[in-house]
């Protein structure tokens, strides 16, 4: 079974000559960021529509390509559907508009095995995980993928899966998240550096203040396992959706982060 493209023409272009137009432009702008030098296997990203947050996305994916992972799993809130747990996707592959990502097998039966993990396919059309996979075929090349949606959960349990994989050989973690939605910019700009700081400092208390992310879920977990395993975070970027569409009445926040 294949896990078909449920957002691609809306989230992202369908066209992988499209994609790449974008990929090449991102690049082009990323040289002026500092953040060639970092190496990381765990990284925070947005999960918009490219144009709005793909640029952001595009800075973690560029570090994530140094760390030659065998295996990357993706976790991200679920949007549509509503249950108790987390869903780990038990397809055998997952399309893209570059061709197929093949699923890491050998690591799902490991997580099956030490964890209460559900498989709903109902679960996996969800754009927080997708919108990422036109990004791992192409920056990762022949990465095998894991999908992990997640819905009423306590972060804790998040946390003990990435603590799991972060011990793996060549395993790297996506965690999946937008922040503040529909506020005007400045309203964005006080929540949204909320958020940040929390990822930066690594502090739950503060992440759990007045932050609004839609997975929040999961930078709270990602933000404990840094700290049980002594990485550090890096905020690579951060915008807003005024920056592509000037429109500041009701905008959406987007960040991303690495660890190492």
């Amino acid at each position: 079974m294949k896990r078909k493209m449920s957002v691609a023409g809306s989230f992202y272009p369908n066209n992988s000559s499209e994609i790449i137009r974008y990929f090449e432009y991102f690049s082009k702008l990323y040289k002026k960021i500092n953040a060639k030098t970092i190496n990381s296997k765990v990284v925070i990203v947005p999960h918009a529509g490219y144009i709005y947050s793909g640029y952001s996305a595009n800075i973690a994916y560029k570090i994530l390509q140094k760390s030659h992972l065998k295996n990357i799993i993706v976790i991200g809130p679920s949007h549509q559907h509503l249950f108790d747990g987390i869903s780990l996707c038990n397809f055998d592959s997952y399309d893209t508009p570059f061709g197929e990502i093949l699923s890491a097998k050998d690591l799902a039966k490991k997580l099956y095995d030490r964890f209460e993990l559900k498989s709903l396919e109902q679960a996996h059309a969800e754009h927080s995980t997708e919108t990422q996979f036109p990004f791992i075929k192409y920056y990762l090349k022949n990465v095998n993928m894991l999908e992990l949606v997640y819905s009423r959960v306590d972060s804790y349990n998040v946390s003990k899966i990435i603590d799991f994989i972060l011990k793996q050989e060549d395993c790297g973690i996506i965690i999946s998240t937008d922040l503040s939605h529909f506020y005007n910019l400045d309203k964005a700009n006080k929540l949204d550096s909320i958020c940040i700081s929390a990822i930066k400092k690594l502090d739950i208390n503060l992440l759990n203040t007045e932050c609004e992310a839609c997975g929040k879920i999961g930078l709270e977990a990602v933000i404990k396992s840094a700290k049980n395993n002594n990485l550090t975070s890096h905020i690579l970027d951060y915008k807003t959706s005024a920056d592509a569409s000037s429109d500041e009445s009701r905008v959406v926040g987007y960040v991303s982060a690495c660890f190492n």
